[in-house]
């Protein structure tokens, strides 16, 4: 079994096992939601996403469920980017994809979620803006990023993917456990 986030991401982070049953269920959602909005992600904000994999189809879910009014993806590969409309369409959003050469005007959305393994994001630092919003930037390692570190001198908020890591413990213990 999967739950409906599973389904509409194609990401499973948890397996449950009880009563004869297997059920996916996917807590990178929640740990993105949850870091966004202590990081002060308003409702009604314009998102941006940048990457187009597993990490970045469950950003699109979170920014859904924040009510985000709109999200762009930046990503690599063409193909990933329809699965990016794919999720979007499942949770109520529309997602509009531009290449990764164009990954740069990610960096002025209010909110940014970058999704991207380390190192890659680097060659996006020269376009931080002045006036820098909410990133959160998943990778942890190494700490900060460059671009996290050039969103911080700018004075965005900034959250790396440790937290986002603490939130989805919270959400798997709670899944394990029920409380």
């Amino acid at each position: 079994d999967a739950d409906p986030i599973v389904l509409a991401t194609g990401a499973a982070d948890a397996l449950l096992l009880g009563d004869g049953r297997r059920s996916g269920a996917n807590t990178d959602v929640e740990g993105i939601e949850r870091v966004l909005a202590e990081q002060g992600a308003a409702r009604g904000t314009a998102a941006s996403v940048v990457g187009g994999g597993a990490t970045a189809r469950s950003a699109v879910a979170a920014l859904a469920a924040l009510g985000a009014s709109s999200v762009t993806g930046y990503v690599r590969r063409p193909e990933a980017g329809d699965e990016l409309v794919a999720t979007g369409a499942a949770v109520g959003i529309e997602v509009a994809v531009l290449p990764w050469e164009r990954a740069h005007e990610a960096l002025r959305a209010p909110v940014v979620v970058s999704t991207v393994p380390r190192g890659v994001a680097d060659a996006l630092v020269d376009a931080v803006p002045a006036v820098a919003g909410v990133l959160l930037d998943v990778v942890y390692d190494p700490w900060p990023t460059a671009l996290a570190a050039a969103w911080s001198e700018r004075g965005g908020r900034v959250a790396s993917g440790l937290i986002m890591l603490l939130h989805q413990a919270v959400a798997q213990v709670r899944l394990m456990t029920g409380e």
